[in-house]
């Protein structure tokens, strides 16, 4: 019969910890060493750090066999993940061994339905925590081990797509830095030789706003107005959901509300996040400038704001604007409006910058209906979450999918382990007549023919994928063709499988075996 029990009752908590920094021997060993800063996805499949044994043996770290649920009590509260290779832990996690039979998937979106809980008990002035106490008197729902599994597969499932929906956005963002690359060559090298102007033609006016303290929850009445927080733009489009709450009466000083088309840039962050800028979509008559971030008045006969944003964008270029900054690596760095206005900007010829701004638009669009469909995603995958935890899921029609066994717990083999290949930008050749080759068979196999060779021969180190290529290939026809829905099909699909067999047959692809994910991979061969 199904329950509720609390995680004392069901796991114990397995801690870890540091190897002296001062004993170089402890450290760049073979052994992972898991932080709080490894926890990008769901899936634990590498860390920053390794160390060796000695310094495994000679500190409170644990290893943790691969299959079980991680979790951070300091910092990043809420998030959990499964590691999928063996690794040791620091003193800021805890991974959850099961007392009982328990399906580590169905272990792993419990433990993350719990991370409003989680967030509400931390505390701490800067760096929240939660005792071990604290989640171990959490409780969970407490299917037999079947419906567990049959929840993991079907919650596994949306976010497997959910996955998909954030890799096609991002594969559209390469997109976008590869065509400015083909367009406009390297900025800071200039091999094109461009014409270079000083920034005070270029940026007409640099205006600021005004920072108050306030509350980070969304707004509760329409009175209400917010203060904009520099993660706003650090993602590289607007983020009208990072702000602070501010009470009126605080306000001493006329507030900057941003607007449609402003370009925001962040004068103040990390080394990592400064010099992060976005163009506002539309506007927002509650949310104000705060002093960290700038509105540039941009001279639209020399610059394009497009044009101008994804050259900000560039890593050569954005490195150049980096230096500009002053303060420590490591600490909050600041760029004055003096230093900003040393830049020298590279100014191609206007309509080449609005032929740009024109693909740049194109894509907005078609990452507009993946942002839809993504939103939809989510919610479906909360919806179900929710009531999944709560017991009200049926279940009756969900087969059970295969269990790989992973000794004491059982991992399902689904799509909740995912193989998210690396951020690679892939130049597809432009085909003439592209449209009318994809009607004919025998031309429409010529086209996907050179695509794959292209794709094949910049590849690098990455791993040959039938879906990242076709999602590649998708994100390309949707760029060149944005009014016609054009899809690769499943006798495309049957066609890349029969190229990669003889592209392994002549020699262009090899197979290599991945020990950490235990599997197979195909990797090009460089001719």
């Amino acid at each position: 019969m199904s329950s509720f029990k609390t995680l004392r009752d069901i796991i114990i908590f397995k801690g870890g910890g540091t190897p002296s920094k001062a004993i170089d021997e402890y450290w760049s060993g073979k052994i992972p060493w898991a932080t709080v800063k490894d926890f990008t996805s769901i899936a634990l499949k590498s860390t920053q750090d390794a160390i060796t044994e000695s310094g495994l043996k000679n500190s409170s770290a644990n290893l943790i066999t691969r299959g079980h649920v991680i979790i951070p009590t300091r910092m990043a509260l809420g998030k959990a993940a499964i590691n999928v290779i063996d690794l040791a832990i620091n003193q800021d996690l805890r991974a959850l061994i099961p007392k009982v039979p328990l399906d580590a998937n169905y272990l792993l979106h419990a433990v993350l339905s719990l991370k409003e809980a989680i967030v509400r008990k931390g505390s701490g002035a800067t760096v929240k925590g939660i005792t071990q106490d604290e989640l171990y008197n959490l409780e969970i729902f407490f299917p037999p081990i079947g419906d567990q599994v049959r929840i993991a597969h079907v919650l596994g499932k949306v976010e497997w797509l959910i996955a998909q929906r954030k890799q096609h956005l991002q594969q559209l963002d390469n997109l976008l830095k590869s065509v400015f690359q083909g367009m406009f060559g390297d900025p800071v090298q200039n091999e094109k030789g461009w014409d270079i102007q000083h920034c005070e033609k270029v940026v007409l006016d640099i205006s600021s706003g005004t920072s108050y303290g306030g509350d980070e929850r969304p707004f509760s009445s329409a009175e209400e107005i917010g203060v904009l927080k520099i993660s706003a733009v650090t993602k590289g489009t607007f983020d009208p959901t990072e702000f602070k709450v501010v009470n009126r009466a605080q306000v001493t000083k006329a507030l900057r509300f941003v607007k449609r088309g402003d370009f925001l840039f962040s004068r103040a962050n990390t080394f990592e996040l400064v010099a992060a800028c976005c163009i506002v979509p539309q506007d927002y008559t509650r949310l104000f400038l705060p002093d960290k971030l700038w509105v540039l008045t941009l001279n639209s006969e020399l610059i394009n704001s497009q044009f101008f944003n994804y050259l900000l964008k560039n890593k050569r270029y954005r490195d150049s604007v980096r230096s500009l900054a002053s303060g420590g690596h490591d600490s909050m760095l600041n760029i004055s409006m003096k230093k900003f206005m040393t830049l020298d900007i590279p100014c191609p010829p206007i309509d080449i910058q609005d032929r740009f701004a024109a693909i740049v638009e194109k894509v907005i669009d078609i990452k507009s209906r993946y942002q839809q469909s993504l939103s939809d995603l989510e919610t479906l995958y909360g919806a179900l979450s929710q009531r999944a935890f709560k017991g009200e899921l049926d279940l009756s029609r969900v087969p059970l999918p295969r269990i790989e066994s992973e000794g004491e717990n059982a991992v399902v083999t689904g799509p909740v382990q995912l193989h998210t290949e690396e951020n690679v930008v892939f130049n597809l050749p432009n085909i003439d007549n592209l449209l009318d080759a994809l009607e004919n068979a025998e031309a429409r196999k010529g086209l996907i023919t050179k695509w794959l060779e292209a794709y094949r021969s910049q590849l690098g180190t990455t791993p040959f994928s039938a879906s990242h290529f076709i999602a590649a290939a998708q994100a390309h026809l949707a760029v060149l063709h944005p009014d016609n829905d054009i899809e690769l099909k499943a006798n495309d699909y049957e066609y890349i499988k029969t190229w990669a067999f003889e592209a392994i047959a002549q020699g262009k692809l090899t197979q290599t075996f991945d020990d950490a994910d235990n599997r197979v991979q195909l990797k090009a061969v460089q001719i």
